[in-house]
Parts: C-alpha cells; sequence; structure tokens
C-alpha cells in the first residue's frame, strides 16, 4: 500500500508498486510507474500520476482528486472501473501540471520512464487519460461558474 489516506505531501516512486496505490487519497501527489489492482479506489482528492501499467479495478469509488494514467499499450479502459468517473481530454492546464510533476519525477528520481516520456513529449502526452469522477466535476464546474458570477458582480457593482 503507498499513499493510503494520504492527506497532502508528495510520493515520487521509480519503479512499479503493489496493489491499492492512492487509496483514500485526499490530497497528497503520488507519482509511480505501474500500479497493482485496486489504485485510486475511494480517492476523494489530491493526484495520482501513473507512468505505466495498471492493474484491475482502478478508480473504484473515485469521488474526488484527478488521476493521469500513461496509456501508451491502450489497455487501461478495460482495467478502470468506470462506475463514477471519465475519461476526459487533457487541457493546456492539465498538460503544464502533468509534465511539470514528470519532470519532478525525473529530477527525485532518476527515472528511466519519466526521462523516457519527456524525451518524446509531444508524442506521449496523446496516450495520456485523465480519470475524473463525474460529481467531482461538477463541484468544480459550478464553483468556476459561480467565480465568474462574482467577478461580474464586482466589475458591474
Amino acid at each position: 500500500v503507498i499513499g493510503y489516506g494520504a492527506t497532502s505531501g508528495e510520493i515520487f516512486i521509480s519503479g512499479v508498486v503493489g496493489e491499492r496505490c492512492a487509496v483514500r487519497n485526499s490530497g497528497a501527489t503520488i507519482i509511480v510507474e505501474g500500479t497493482g489492482d485496486h489504485a485510486c479506489e475511494y480517492m476523494t482528492g489530491g493526484v495520482a500520476v501513473i507512468l505505466g501499467e495498471t492493474g484491475r479495478n482502478f478508480a473504484a469509488g473515485m469521488s474526488g482528486g484527478v488521476a493521469y494514467v500513461y496509456d501508451k499499450s491502450k489497455n487501461f479502459p478495460a482495467r478502470c472501473n468506470m462506475e463514477m468517473i471519465d475519461f476526459d481530454v487533457l487541457d493546456v492546464e492539465d498538460i503544464q501540471v502533468l509534465k511539470s510533476l514528470i519532470e519532478n519525477q525525473l529530477t527525485y528520481t532518476g527515472s528511466d520512464v519519466a526521462q523516457a516520456i519527456l524525451n518524446d513529449w509531444d508524442k506521449a502526452v496523446k496516450d495520456f487519460v485523465k480519470v475524473m469522477p463525474r460529481d467531482y466535476k461538477a463541484v468544480l464546474l459550478k464553483r468556476k461558474q459561480s467565480q465568474g458570477n462574482n467577478k461580474e458582480a464586482v466589475i458591474n457593482g
């Protein structure tokens, strides 16, 4: 188990971890090069970056946070529990955050996997899947809309 119930901080691991990575993560950033079964299960916050294969039942009960999975082999959808999540397209902000995290992975661990992804970034970034819980996405959208309305009130007020 890596990052079970983590509330903050960062974990950078050069290598594949076992089962239950980032389970009940509520605020940490966790980067690994592959996982066993049940990764990101019941995750409520934070960020998980998986730079390789995952086991089965990924994101079961995931209600918050975001995960980015490098899916070069295109096997990930069959291993993911789609009950509460969707796959989203990476936007410009996602791409910047993801690249920065992978650069940190390389800096902190000397990861050959991170280096290979960064060496071919323009192609590799297209193989990332963004895992986003539906309800969490809806909350973020409402928050963004609310902030936009508040800005208009200040400008017009």
